[in-house]
């Protein structure tokens, strides 16, 4: 048998790591972040356990990244669903809403998310916060800003702070005047976007998170872990 290609070995990589993002997505969003385990998210994923430390330093480094690969995947489907705009204030009042619309149809998911930011290892920067991160900075830039740099982190916190006041239990805050407060800072007709009584092509209340996730062959459908990288030995 001839050995696999370079290009075969980094898609078999490639596809491991999406499982293992995919599992940690769904069983947050089902159990909770202390309720979940790196080996709940291994087994779910088809990967064998020690695959896990060899993509992330650790379980809020993998629930991180999962969590920002789902917004980053959910904000690109809003702004390139039809009809295609490049309208600048179309674009934002689509972010804004993308973003909310997770705190509202996500809460367990985004509520252990922001938790995790304020925790010692703090904001973990990985590949799918970067790709979040360009999606937003050009969402800005296109609905005209003069200084990418300043109003780009001024659009993040505002979100964060927004998606913190929709997910704090029992005294969060409706979409609605969240909504109404960062359509007139970005002074958007409350008809763009998806407004909170129109539902939203495709929906994000749905509990399949495959679309979000390019994962090859579903885990149940192919044999174990031997077309995987090697586990890392963590007792050398």
């Amino acid at each position: 048998m001839s050995p696999r290609s370079a290009s075969v070995n980094e898609e078999l990589r490639r596809r491991s790591r999406e499982r293992l993002l995919q599992a940690a997505v769904e069983l947050v969003s089902e159990r909770g972040y202390e309720a979940t385990t790196l080996g709940d998210i291994a087994d779910r994923a088809g990967s064998a356990r020690g695959l896990v430390s060899y993509y992330f330093p650790g379980k809020r480094q993998l629930v991180q990244s999962a969590v920002h690969r789902l917004m980053h995947r959910t904000l690109e489907e809003a702004l390139e669903r039809e009809p295609h705009t490049g309208d600048g204030r179309e674009r934002m009042a689509r972010a804004v809403d993308a973003i909310l619309g997770l705190a509202r149809d996500r809460t367990v998911l985004m509520r252990q998310h922001m938790a995790g930011l304020l925790q010692a290892e703090g904001f973990v920067r990985c590949p799918e916060q970067r790709r979040l991160a360009e999606l937003l900075r050009d969402t800005v830039a296109r609905h005209g800003s003069q200084d990418v740099d300043t109003d780009y982190p001024m659009l993040r916190s505002l979100l964060m702070g927004s998606v913190y006041a929709m997910v704090l239990p029992n005294v969060g805050m409706p979409l609605t005047p969240l909504r109404a407060e960062l359509f007139a800072r970005y002074r958007l007709d409350w008809e763009q976007g998806v407004p909170p009584d129109t539902e939203a092509p495709g929906g994000t209340c749905d509990t399949d998170f495959s679309r979000f996730f390019s994962t090859g062959r579903p885990a149940a459908n192919r044999p174990p872990a031997a077309d995987e990288p090697k586990p890392v030995d963590q007792s050398k």
